[in-house]
């Protein structure tokens, strides 16, 4: 296969959906998390659950850097735009991102100077154009965005541009899935793992959790093919009596990962000793921080952040569909008093959000709309 059309064909996705029901043992039950938000989407968007049976289910896991992060991390960042002399910079997704304070729009609407960007270098940009202002990266995602933020970091310091720093939230997935699998809310057969994760990190961090917690994992593409292809591997595994991780997205995914991205990263930034995720609580060794060598660059060095524990609100089950124990629609308040235009957590907001995915694909409930014919 070379272009995307190819891994949108209908033809061999209704001849996976014949080889994946033949694998099915008759009277049970499977289980699988699609790890990455991005996973979600493709599921919801090309419909792929009318192409699985009803023994099989998928559910979504906590993939999505911008709903894991706790409403204090929020209002830390706010805190710090709310310097005269500051300008906060952050990617789209997080501006609407709702805190105990509000969100960056409302602290925006105030006076504060926070503006988005594509690319920490777009922030290194506005420093470098702003020598008078102190110009702030709120850095976010997975290991799939650490290597450009700890790239941009050494490139300030070859620039010395001292008014650069970042607000690091960076996280990591394995941590993430341990919590996952030690949770007695959830039982899994098995994971499709994350595909942009995996270009940086590679297969073998997942060794693991085949040998010490018995699931098979495939590492998947985002394509349609490419979902129900890793559904068939994990199937097939599991009719075999294998457990393996498998690298179903090997056109892009590296056995060994990016060891260069990985370096880079590994110079720059270090384990943090626990976090706080959104849903999970906190994670030992699960989110990265800036070295001391680099500590001119590190916001929360340079910044009195506040650092309080704000308790999601209430009617929010955000934490639960994080986990996979609730579906978006099973939350009270899903496509009521939550909307992407009035969000009350992150699942809604984000473009990886498994909320955002149920609500702008039709997905209100249990039962799939069917689409109507045309007569």
């Amino acid at each position: 296969m070379r272009f995307v059309d190819e891994f949108r064909d209908a033809g061999m996705a209704r001849t996976l959906a014949t080889q994946i029901a033949a694998l099915c043992e008759p009277g049970r039950q499977y289980k699988f998390m699609e790890v990455c938000g991005g996973h979600t989407h493709t599921i919801y968007k090309h419909g792929l659950e009318d192409y699985l049976p009803d023994t099989v289910s998928l559910v979504h896991g906590p993939g999505c850097p911008v709903c894991v992060i706790p409403m204090g991390r929020v209002d830390d960042a706010i805190a710090i735009a709310e310097h005269d002399d500051v300008i906060l910079t952050t990617f789209g997704d997080m501006l609407r991102v709702p805190g105990g304070r509000g969100s960056f729009f409302d602290s925006k609407a105030a006076g504060a100077d926070i503006r988005m960007v594509y690319s920490p270098l777009d922030a290194l940009k506005i420093a470098r154009r702003n020598p008078d202002k102190r110009v702030v990266f709120m850095a976010i995602g997975f290991e799939t965005t650490a290597p450009s933020t700890a790239m941009t970091v050494l490139r300030a310091e070859a620039e010395g541009l001292d008014n650069f720093s970042i607000f690091c939230n960076h996280v990591t997935i394995i941590p993430a899935i341990k919590a996952i699998l030690d949770s007695p809310d959830l039982r899994l057969d098995g994971f499709i793992g994350p595909g942009h994760v995996s270009t940086v990190i590679g297969c073998r961090p997942y060794e693991w959790i085949a040998r010490d917690a018995g699931k098979p994992l495939v590492v998947a593409g985002f394509e349609p093919l490419d979902i129900l292809q890793s559904v068939y591997q994990l199937l097939l595994q599991l009719k075999e009596g294998r457990c393996e991780i498998e690298n179903q997205y090997a056109r892009v995914v590296p056995w060994d990962g990016n060891t260069r991205a990985l370096q880079v990263i590994g110079e720059v930034m270090e384990l943090r000793p626990h976090f706080e995720w959104r849903g999970l609580g906190f994670i030992s060794h699960s989110a990265l921080q800036v070295r001391k060598r680099y500590a001119r660059f590190d916001a929360e060095r340079i910044f009195l952040v506040p650092g309080v524990r704000v308790a999601d609100p209430k009617a929010c089950q955000c934490g639960e569909v994080l986990k996979g124990v609730l579906k978006p629609w099973e939350c009270k308040v899903f496509g009521t008093a939550c909307t992407p235009e009035t969000p009350i957590g992150t699942c809604m907001v984000s473009s990886e959000g498994a909320c955002a995915a149920y609500y702008n694909f039709g997905r209100f409930s249990r039962e799939r709309v069917k689409e109507a014919t045309r007569t």
